[in-house]
């Protein structure tokens, strides 16, 4: 499986970049049929200070999974995005269970 973690116009960040990669560890080893998980970090200017962006795109075989979000903090807008991610990977399985 590859893992690409891309910082957009930011400064990168280890420690961010080992959060995000222990979390995506978790992910892969529930589901096998992970092929590829692309994160990308990018930060928005926000009146509310939700500007933190994660994207994660994860690919699976026959589509592409997506999941945005927009926190407060990188470290939470990576949970949430996981979590979606997550859902979307339950409903592709039970549909790929049928076949």
């Amino acid at each position: 499986m590859l893992t690409q973690i891309q910082f957009v116009k930011i400064p990168t960040s280890e420690a961010l970049t080992y959060y995000t990669e222990k979390k995506l560890k978790k992910l892969t080893s529930k589901f096998e049929m992970i092929k590829a998980i692309d994160v990308y970090f990018k930060l928005e200017k926000d009146p509310k200070g939700e500007g933190k962006i994660c994207e994660i795109e994860c690919s699976i075989p026959g589509t592409k999974v997506f999941a945005a979000t927009s926190q407060n903090y990188f470290e939470h807008a990576v949970k949430v995005a996981i979590a979606e991610i997550e859902k979307q990977l339950e409903k592709r399985k039970a549909v790929m269970m049928v076949y």
